[in-house]
């Protein structure tokens, strides 16, 4: 019998500037450092960043860029996506897509170093109703 997974731990995210992904990794995502892990830092080891209830973790690595092919994909309620909409259109300026799923919705955008971002919703009436004319959204 296979043993369960139990959830997601952490992300590997390369980034080519850590103290300057760090600053927008705050600023943007409102992710900061998970003090108990700094000590793994060093040496070329990962810094760890949580969300503020820590249950979404990134571990970013200082590397040269390389073409990401994986989207970190996170999920919020519709009132939160709205929110959210709202915040990345403000610290994005033009760097937030929207998309209309048919069954969710979806924020797409980029760290700077290219790393690809979504934030969806599966609370799809609710955020239907949120975006008339707001978000301009398009079908995928």
């Amino acid at each position: 019998m296979r043993p369960e997974i139990e959830a997601f731990d952490h992300i590997h995210v390369f980034v080519k500037d850590r103290p300057a992904a760090e600053q927008w990794y705050e600023r943007v995502l409102g992710f900061v450092r998970s003090k108990e892990l700094e000590f793994w830092a060093s040496n070329g080891g990962p810094l760890t960043f949580q969300n503020s209830t820590g249950t979404v973790h990134l571990a970013l690595f200082e590397r040269p860029l390389e073409r990401n092919r994986a989207t970190i994909a996170l999920r919020v309620g519709a009132e939160q996506f709205g929110q959210w909409l709202s915040h990345l259109r403000s610290e994005l300026r033009g760097g937030v897509t929207v998309e209309d799923h048919g069954v969710s919705m979806s924020l797409y955008f980029k760290d700077p170093d290219g790393n690809p971002y979504e934030i969806t919703t599966y609370e799809y009436a609710s955020v239907k109703r949120l975006l008339p004319g707001n978000g301009a959204p398009k079908q995928r």
